[in-house]
């Protein structure tokens, strides 16, 4: 078992005080900001808070999670998405079919975040965007050890492919938003 993967109470991922502290409109403006997309991808979509921002925001949505429990109840939140069951390092779409490709704090948790990063970049037509935690300790997140440095992040997005990476620091979180 992937010590790294999310492993409490799923109904705290949708408690208010967790939203707030994950500021997800202001991730959400900062995803969609000068990019006009018409569909997303939530990779890691756990139980679908992203995805039914970005379908409220009027987009097409898809998500995915390895967690089958987590995809069941991204249904139930937003009946019109299209969610599976999937790996983040082999995600089940053909090459560019989202505008929009998002991975809300699942990046620390892959056993190759490399891949990770190159299958988003492989099934996005315009950007990527990563939200994770910075790497420090905290008051929320996992601990230290399984935090990215915001220079490893920017160093695995180069490798993958990307042409720019920006990274937005908000209270808790940082946004970075790769460019193709």
């Amino acid at each position: 078992m992937n010590e790294r993967v999310f492993h409490g109470d799923v109904e705290r991922l949708r408690s208010p005080a967790r939203l707030a502290e994950l500021e997800v409109e202001r991730v959400l403006d900062l995803a969609l900001e000068g990019a006009a997309p018409a569909s997303a991808l939530d990779v890691g979509t756990g139980t679908g808070v992203f995805a039914e921002r970005f379908a409220g925001r009027g987009l097409t949505v898809a998500g995915v999670d390895i967690r089958a429990d987590m995809v069941a109840l991204a249904r139930q939140y937003v009946p019109q998405g299209r969610f599976e069951v999937a790996p983040a390092e082999a995600l089940p779409f053909p090459d560019a079919s989202f505008d929009l490709v998002f991975l809300g704090l699942v990046l620390h948790e892959a056993d190759d975040a490399l891949k990770m990063l190159a299958e988003a970049r492989r099934v996005s037509r315009r950007r990527v965007v990563v939200l994770e935690w910075p790497y420090e300790e905290g008051p929320v997140g996992p601990p230290l050890a399984h935090r990215l440095t915001q220079e490893r992040v920017e160093a695995l997005a180069r490798t993958a492919g990307f042409a720019g990476v920006e990274a937005f620091r908000l209270t808790h979180v940082l946004v970075y938003r790769m460019s193709r």
